[in-house]
């Protein structure tokens, strides 16, 4: 059977997470049952990471087998149409090697989170961002971030119910910038590494925001890593402002 790589995008709001779960919606159960209009039994897909509750993606990448040889544009174009009214798009859709595998041939993911810097109420943003009324300050932001950077026990900014074998990762990148945008100020927050722990990034983006708020001096990031304990860690910030932005293989399967 051919094997087809999927890049996904979703609003996450409507849904429990991506994983399938037995009585809650959820992103990979959509996407399965719009594959099942093509083909029965319906196939499983294999995602590159699993998005909690709340969480959106610009990029997800997951795999499926298919009876059918499908031209790559017409099954993109045959899930989207079954996919409605689900706030889910197939952007694309590549023939890949039956060896390869949307979560254990990648290299690295990318997460972007967006946090609306203004008092008045996010009308539009509402659901996509997290918004912060206070003043905060990016540079002192980015002076605690460096401290993350590296390889490193991150048992602090990972979730008690985190299910990883280890708290040790790679942080790669860890960028935070100002953006003028239509609807006011946004802090983004760049973030890679090869994979993540539960609630890492939020964690991160949580921490970072009593940075800048004045709350914590930049060093207090590193003392609380150094603490290796999750009791160290500053709030969690909520989901919505989180998006997986992308995910890298050795070679892009979608050109």
């Amino acid at each position: 059977m051919p094997r087809f790589a999927l890049k996904i995008e979703y609003d996450g709001a409507p849904f429990a997470g991506w994983q399938r779960q037995k009585s809650l919606p959820s992103v990979q159960q959509a996407v399965e049952t719009a594959l099942g209009r093509l083909q029965q039994p319906a196939p499983t897909i294999a995602a590159a990471g699993r998005t909690d509750s709340g969480v959106h993606a610009l990029a997800q990448v997951a795999h499926a087998d298919l009876t059918r040889d499908w031209e790559p544009f017409r099954l993109s174009e045959a899930l989207n149409y079954h996919l409605k009214p689900y706030p889910i798009a197939i952007l694309g859709v590549a023939v890949v090697p039956d060896d390869w595998h949307a979560r254990f041939s990648a290299r690295e993911r990318r997460y972007l989170f967006r946090l609306l810097n203004r008092r008045a109420p996010a009308a539009l943003a509402a659901g996509k961002v997290w918004q912060v009324a206070h003043p905060l300050d990016v540079a002192r932001m980015q002076v605690g971030a460096e401290f993350l950077l590296g390889r490193h026990d991150f048992t602090t900014f990972r979730a008690s119910e985190c299910q990883a074998d280890s708290p040790v990762r790679t942080l790669d990148q860890l960028d935070i910038q100002t953006i003028d945008t239509p609807l006011g100020p946004e802090i983004h927050f760049h973030v890679r590494a090869r994979s993540f722990l539960h609630n890492q990034v939020r964690s991160f983006v949580g921490t970072l925001e009593r940075v800048g708020a004045g709350a914590w001096e930049p060093e207090d990031v590193r003392t609380a890593l150094e603490a290796r304990d999750r009791a160290a860690c500053g709030p969690v910030c909520p989901p919505q402002g989180l998006y997986l932005a992308g995910v890298g293989y050795p070679e892009d399967p979608f050109g």
